[in-house]
């Protein structure tokens, strides 16, 4: 994302962070997110940096004003009127703010650390089943049957924040469901001023060892650290440590790589 494109999306962050936070409010985000997908007439008129920004925002008004809330009419004007450097960014934003809707809710019950381990875990599962995989992400299968699955793969398991989120994942605009999933992990660890940690492990870590890994990673991060902790027996030991673009090598099985790239 161009720094321009980031001093944007900070802007719309800071208008909708004072807009009460519902599910009604994310529904309707992405009902408008849908309908911009659907239209790229609308896209392209919505996001026309060349256009005023008032006569983006009494389109917004007009079109939609009669359809969804106040507030999500004033989250979809205020980005109107914001200067995106495509219609991609511009629908991007929108979908970004209804799912930061749906993880505010969750931070505000206190719940949002779990609806994070949630996503991240089913992410897991659907990149750890080929069949799963092609079924959750197969377009030519009816939406409603894949949301469908997700209620039978989720339902009474998980928080219904989550549920919803699954589902919404399913347009996998992140390129694939486990990505769209882990941008929503990226969202609510910001949301919560915390570092993703992805680590890879032979087997799990018990709480001390995961509390002394937190705390080490905590110095290393400079905030809290939020992990996402994958089991791998092909590491045989150690672990693999993943912040950003970071990556903390080590697992027996690195260190033998890397041996063998030496006398190579």
């Amino acid at each position: 994302m161009s720094a321009s494109a980031q001093a944007r999306t900070a802007e719309l962050d800071r208008y909708v962070e004072q807009v009460p936070a519902s599910h009604t409010l994310s529904g309707e985000l992405f009902s408008v997110v849908d309908s911009l997908d659907a239209s790229s007439g609308l896209q392209r008129a919505l996001s026309d940096p060349a256009a005023p920004a008032e006569a983006k925002q009494a389109l917004v008004h007009r079109l939609f004003g009669s359809r969804i809330s106040a507030e999500a009419v004033g989250v979809v004007a205020k980005a109107a009127g914001l200067h995106w450097g495509s219609a991609n960014e511009l629908t991007s934003a929108l979908e970004r703010q209804g799912v930061r809707a749906e993880l505010r809710l969750a931070q505000a019950a206190g719940g949002l650390e779990a609806v994070n381990e949630e996503l991240f875990h089913f992410g897991r599962t659907v990149a750890g089943d080929p069949k799963l995989r092609d079924a959750i992400e197969n377009r030519n299968a009816p939406l409603e049957l894949r949301e469908r699955l997700v209620d039978q793969l989720l339902g009474g398991k998980v928080g219904e924040g989550t549920v919803r989120l699954a589902k919404r994942a399913l347009k996998a605009r992140e390129r694939n469901v486990g990505l769209t999933l882990g941008s929503y992990g990226d969202l609510g660890a910001e949301l919560a001023n915390r570092t993703i940690a992805k680590v890879t492990a032979a087997r799990p870590l018990d709480d001390d060892q995961t509390a002394r890994l937190r705390q080490a990673l905590l110095k290393l991060a400079g905030r809290p650290v939020e992990l996402q902790v994958e089991v791998d027996p092909q590491v045989l030991g150690g672990l693999r440590v993943q912040i950003g673009d970071q990556v903390i090598e080590g697992t027996v099985a690195g260190r033998l790589d890397a041996a063998r790239r030496q006398i190579a």
